[in-house]
């Protein structure tokens, strides 16, 4: 595995994140190759700042806002300058059994913006039937990838739940993972991207690996 740099999005997404926080989040994705996963407000910073691929976050951490109001700040995302996107599901409404009005929104989101999109799930909240449905619900959706979780909720990625929603999308598996034993483990069981902030901590023990 060569590309592992390109495959990790180094991740600052705390509630105390400030410019400084952002701007070392990029110093360390640019010095080991990586991409990276910034708040929405901190675009305009980073596009300036660095080239480096981002994501930006949306609706996050709970996924509870209306749909006009996420495809709104998708767009303005996009527009600030994201190569991609990460969005959270509404697990509340999954749970309650509302499976069109969740792959609807999704629906509208993806269709209203020209760059690929990521569906966080919260995997460790969901049982193993509902990650089976969620993960369908997003393909419907024509999202490009499924996202186990925000870290900001009950647990992190697991190879069980990577392994079932590479079934539906190609998985960026979050939340939890802080070393290359963790980082390959996830990638063995089908994902194709690793978001952590401990991105640079990876990278070196893959390289101390090889």
């Amino acid at each position: 595995m060569d590309d592992v740099p390109d495959r990790i999005e180094h991740t600052v997404l705390g509630p105390t994140t400030g410019p400084s926080d952002v701007r070392a989040c990029l110093d360390t994705a640019l010095q080991y190759g990586m991409r990276a996963c910034v708040p929405p407000w901190a675009l305009p910073l980073a596009t300036d700042y660095a080239n480096v691929p981002l994501t930006a976050v949306i609706d996050f951490p709970h996924g509870q806002g209306a749909t006009d109001a996420v495809c709104a700040a998708a767009r303005a995302a996009w527009d600030d300058g994201a190569d991609e996107l990460d969005v959270v599901c509404n697990v509340g409404r999954l749970q309650a059994g509302d499976d069109e009005a969740v792959r609807e929104h999704l629906s509208e989101v993806v269709a209203g913006v020209p760059i690929p999109v990521k569906v966080i799930v919260e995997a460790p909240l969901l049982t193993d039937a509902e990650l089976h449905r969620v993960g369908q619900l997003v393909a419907d959706s024509d999202a490009d990838y499924l996202k186990t979780a925000t870290g900001f909720s009950e647990g992190g990625a697991t190879v069980e739940d990577v392994a079932t929603l590479s079934q539906y999308r190609p998985v960026k598996a979050s939340g939890g993972i802080g070393s290359w034993a963790e980082a390959e483990a996830m990638f063995d069981a089908g994902a194709d991207r690793i978001g952590a902030s401990s991105g640079d901590r990876i990278v070196e023990e893959w390289r101390e690996e090889g």
